[in-house]
């Protein structure tokens, strides 16, 4: 679920920085998260479809490579005007990022 390949390369193996990207998603994802739940409940899609865009980086950062592929989804319906997968994709979203939290919290304390 969590693969790190990418941010080791990317810090060439720092685990500094490797800890600050990973800390920086725990603190960037879950507020992110409840402005997501918040739009869908203004249905707000244009700011879900940011929202949704902005964690991607983060996603590419920390190796979630299946949550950045139900945010695409998830920009795509907005795009679309596919409203009624909306929150089925964000509920997946949303599980799969508290899954992957508990990863990265348990790669923290690897480091």
């Amino acid at each position: 679920m969590v693969d790190l390949s990418f941010l080791e390369k990317f810090t060439k193996g720092n685990t500094k920085k490797m800890q600050r990207y990973i800390k920086l998603y725990l603190d960037v994802a879950p507020q992110t998260f409840e402005q997501m739940q918040q739009n869908l409940k203004d249905k707000d899609w244009e700011q879900l479809r940011i929202n949704a865009h902005s964690l991607k980086p983060q996603t590419d950062f920390v190796g979630i490579h299946e949550l950045k592929g139900i945010l695409i989804a998830i920009e795509e319906a907005v795009k679309k005007n596919n409203y009624s997968v909306l929150e089925s994709l964000f509920k997946q979203a949303k599980t799969l990022n508290q899954e992957s939290v508990i990863q990265l919290k348990v790669h923290l304390n690897e480091f």
